[in-house]
């Protein structure tokens, strides 16, 4: 029987915003993480538009990534009113999407996680008060933390790492307009987070925001959007993390 290895090599990137007719392809970027990493995760706005044919465009790229890929989508992916397609593009190109009703499992390590949402973080954070569109806003919020909820609870492995697009703690936003942090991120997905042994986190959408920080347990938490990578990181693009 083959031993698992002491550490997996984790590979993360988020906010890639694929455009349909963009003159770039990332096909150099995954060869350079499939001879690095063991996995990539995907942190959301893998497309610009959320439209199927940026969605095919990043499928085409992938082909170039020798290792498995997990992800989740983020706002952008949602912009259109696509998610099913890009969902069944992605899986076709053997991404996993992953959600409160699918995870992954690679060498002993397990992987959960969802888009997340926004509401603010802390004792900023907002509550279920006043008028209805306010109320729906929160609901949101607890209702993507409570799939992750779901999708952990559903992981019996010695490791976990969490996928999210939302920031869950505002460390890792430092950096943005204190304006627009309940849009960023909530401290919701941190409190689920802090109920389970989860070994690291990942996430992107705060372009501006700050590359690492921890939950209230202690729990590292990694903003890898390829916007804050290229300035953490510009000879590499994407967090390298062993867990």
């Amino acid at each position: 029987m083959n031993e698992k290895p002491a550490s997996l090599r984790v590979a993360a990137i988020g906010d890639l915003h694929v455009h349909e007719n963009s003159a770039e392809t990332l096909k150099g970027l995954f060869e350079k993480i499939s001879q690095n990493a063991d996995v990539l995760v995907l942190c959301g706005d893998l497309t610009h538009l959320g439209m199927p044919k940026e969605a095919e465009r990043l499928a085409d790229d992938l082909r170039a990534c020798r290792i498995p890929v997990v992800g989740v989508l983020g706002n952008h992916d949602y912009q259109s009113g696509h998610m099913d397609e890009i969902k069944k593009i992605l899986r076709a190109a053997k991404v996993t999407i992953l959600d409160e009703t699918e995870t992954f499992e690679l060498s002993g390590v397990g992987f959960a996680g969802v888009k997340g949402f926004g509401g603010g973080f802390d004792k900023h954070m907002l509550t279920p008060f006043g008028e209805e569109p306010i109320k729906h806003f929160v609901s949101e919020a607890v209702n993507e933390s409570l799939k992750l909820e779901i999708a952990l609870k559903a992981l019996d492995t010695e490791k976990t790492i969490v996928v999210l697009h939302y920031a869950p703690i505002a460390g890792t936003v430092a950096g943005e307009p204190p304006e627009i942090f309940p849009f960023l991120g909530s401290s919701r997905l941190a409190e689920t987070i802090d109920h389970f042994d989860v070994n690291a986190v990942f996430h992107g959408h705060a372009h501006h925001g700050t590359y690492e920080g921890k939950t209230t347990k202690g729990i590292p938490v990694y903003n890898c959007c390829l916007q804050l990578m290229q300035r953490v990181s510009p000879e590499q693009l994407y967090a390298l993390v062993e867990v």
